[in-house]
């Protein structure tokens, strides 16, 4: 027969809350376990990221540009003058020679103005012609009236002179002395006077002809002046080079200095390089480069630095120093490198993606075994094209992982297969 237990209902409801309570905690605890459990390390492809060796050792401190080659020495030849363009002799990429001409423009007013230069002058030479026989016919006619005063002057001195003999005499009368005496007087009054109008008549006459040649000169100088004026219409090169560039078409209306043609220098180039903004802040005149053309690497210096900042660069010119190679020409695109300064006994490592300088960065460091990156803080120096100056965390020998690991942020390891 059963005995029925006391309690026994309460009993078994206890114990089954205790158990519950146990799984409960266990469940919990295991939760929390995992929750606090680091993700698994992901898998990168050794062969598919960059990686570096931290060094020690001299550093060049680089800054890079994209650019191209231009002449140092561009002659933008300019129209002279208002006038249409009536003919274009050579085209773009033909060498050319000092004073070859280029274009032939026209101004039908300029021609104009060179006839009329030319019928003013034709007329003053006529005129000056005029009066040079009206002042040979004015010389001739002075001279023929002192001729006759002369012959005068001559007879009325001997008659004179003779009459004062007889007079001294008593041969002749004192009225007709005295009348011959003062005729003689008479005509030697008149052509001493006529004598001295003969000498002012020819300052007269020369002063005429000079004032009418200057005259005629000035006319010769104007009509130089327009045919100089027409022959600049044919326009020529005044250095030889390169036709690089015509500027108009013909039967094309341009005025006084507009640009017709460039003439370059092909043997004379720079380089041309546009620096980032935040990097040209050391740049100076004077230091080292080199321009890489693809077909060879160019030697220069610094010759030239932009003041002003466009689209996010500064433009550097570079002087090259050595022989150009084959194929150089303007408008060659180029890769320049500029060497800031030389850092001596410096940690560095290469220049992770997206590395500012004096910033600070993560990278993935490699364990021993090489299989395995961890993520360190990095505290980064001054930096060049493709190094940068490591101050705090790393060690020389430490290899890290230069790539972009931006889809790894959650994670503070991964394994390298």
């Amino acid at each position: 027969m059963d005995v029925p237990r006391k309690n026994a209902a309460r009993n078994r409801l206890i114990k089954r809350l205790a158990i519950g309570a146990v799984l409960a905690v266990a469940v919990a605890g295991i939760s929390f376990y995992l929750y606090r459990l680091k993700p698994a390390a992901p898998s990168v492809d050794k062969g598919a990221v960059w990686m570096d060796t931290v060094k020690r050792g001299q550093m060049l401190r680089e800054v890079r540009g994209l650019g191209s080659l231009v002449p140092e020495e561009i002659l933008y030849v300019p129209a002279p003058y208002t006038g249409r363009v009536e003919r274009i002799d050579l085209l773009p990429g033909v060498n050319v020679a000092e004073n070859t001409l280029l274009v032939e423009l026209r101004n039908t007013d300029m021609e104009q103005q060179e006839l009329d230069a030319r019928t003013a002058v034709q007329t003053a030479e006529s005129e000056l012609e005029q009066l040079k026989a009206q002042v040979e016919t004015q010389r001739l006619n002075q001279r023929a009236t002192v001729a006759t005063l002369e012959a005068q002057y001559k007879n009325a001195k001997a008659k004179s002179e003779h009459d004062a003999v007889l007079f001294q005499k008593q041969l002749l009368l004192e009225l007709d002395y005295n009348v011959s005496k003062t005729n003689f007087e008479e005509i030697s009054t008149r052509y001493s006077v006529e004598q001295d109008r003969t000498k002012a008549l020819e300052l007269s006459l020369v002063a005429q002809l000079k004032a009418k040649d200057l005259s005629v000169q000035q006319l010769r100088s104007v009509l130089q002046l327009r045919r100089d004026q027409l022959a600049s219409l044919k326009v020529k090169t005044t250095v030889a080079g390169v036709l690089q560039q015509v500027l108009v078409q013909q039967g094309q209306s341009v005025g006084p200095g507009t640009n017709l043609a460039i003439v370059v220098q092909p043997k004379k180039l720079k380089a041309e390089l546009k620096v980032p903004e935040t990097q040209a802040k050391d740049v100076q005149i004077g230091q080292i480069a080199a321009v890489d053309t693809r077909n060879g690497i160019i030697p220069g210096k610094v010759s030239r630095i932009d003041p002003s900042v466009r689209d996010g660069s500064v433009v550097v010119d570079v002087r090259l120093e050595g022989a150009l190679p084959q194929g150089a020409r303007p408008d060659l695109s180029v890769d320049g490198t500029i060497t800031i300064e030389r850092l001596e006994n410096v940690v560095y490592v290469g220049k992770p993606t997206n590395a500012a300088e004096g910033g600070a960065t993560e990278l993935f460091r490699l364990g021993p075994d090489g299989k395995e990156a961890a993520r360190v803080k990095v505290k980064l120096g001054r930096s060049s094209v493709n190094t940068i100056e490591v101050l705090e965390g790393l060690m020389v020998g430490d290899k890290v992982i230069l790539s972009d690991m931006a889809q790894y942020d959650g994670y503070d390891r991964v394994r390298l297969n």
